[in-house]
């Protein structure tokens, strides 16, 4: 019998992929008056893996939240620009409306429900689904099936779990929503580098055999590139460089400033905190 699948079937991205998420020049005010993005642009193809990288501080999660449509909820707001998924621009849409629409967003931090069990966390991602119980019951079978050690802790308190499995959980509950898109900000937060390789391994498994679409936010440049498809690199709220993941892992600029070697090897620590920024892609 063949699994049932989290979402519509599509190969992973190649070059010249169709588009299925764009952000187009945005900007972002808080409380009225402070600027955070400043003419963000990009485009996530169908069935790829996006990475957005940059430091803290960057912009990444805000321009998660600008295309979740979470801002309101922090007193944020688009003020310029327009964000459009499948042609449609839903940049007015509700956050429950963009979930129904195929577009789910973990949180950075995880953000279990503590005193419900695990199994009781996926099933909440499924609150959306008009679709039966025996279809979100086979999603939850899916889920389980990437992630293992779910199914093992699936009686268990989510407060009492370890960080990872709180990562799988909340990752699991986006998949619950059956999501066609799923926007992942900073996956590796407060996680040993085993357990970093182990969620990027499942991500690109689901892209893979699920041709489920991500956008990702992350700080950790290295592994982000190493599984992305294609990157953005976000500085001060403005997109510095963008192109192929295995091209900028190539670039002298992001090897030396967020890689921390450059051409003529391994920097030391001194010298990657202060970056010595000179910004050959602005100049």
């Amino acid at each position: 019998m063949s699994q049932p699948a989290l979402a519509p079937e599509t190969p992973a991205a190649e070059a010249g992929s169709d588009v299925l998420l764009s952000v187009n020049n945005i900007e972002v005010i808080y409380d009225h008056v402070i600027l955070v993005l400043k003419g963000v642009s990009l485009n996530v193809p169908k069935g790829g893996i996006t990475a957005l990288l940059g430091g803290n501080g960057a912009g990444k999660t805000t321009t998660l939240k600008a295309i979740s449509n979470l801002l309101r909820a922090e007193r944020g707001e688009v003020t310029k620009g327009r964000i459009e998924y499948r042609d449609q621009r839903v940049d007015a849409l509700t956050p429950a409306e963009l979930v129904r629409a195929g577009v789910v967003q973990v949180m950075e931090g995880r953000h279990c429900f503590e005193h419900l069990t695990v199994e009781e966390n996926l099933l909440t991602g499924a609150y959306t689904r008009s679709d039966g119980r025996a279809a979100v019951n086979a999603s939850l079978e899916l889920v389980y099936q990437y992630f293992p050690r779910l199914k093992e802790r699936r009686k268990s308190q989510a407060g009492y779990t370890s960080g990872g499995e709180q990562q799988m959980c909340a990752i699991g509950r986006a998949l619950m929503a059956n999501p066609e898109t799923v926007l992942l900000d900073e996956p590796s937060m407060g996680l040993a580098p085993q357990l970093v390789e182990q969620i990027f391994e499942i991500v690109k498994r689901l892209n893979e055999e699920q041709g489920v679409t991500f956008l990702l936010a992350e700080q950790n440049t290295n592994v982000a590139l190493r599984f992305a498809h294609y990157g953005y690199i976000l500085e001060s709220g403005r997109v510095v460089m963008d192109g192929k993941a295995s091209d900028l892992r190539e670039n002298a600029d992001v090897k030396e400033f967020y890689l921390g070697v450059a051409d003529e090897g391994r920097k030391n620590f001194r010298d990657v905190r202060s970056y010595r920024r000179r910004k050959r892609w602005l100049s």
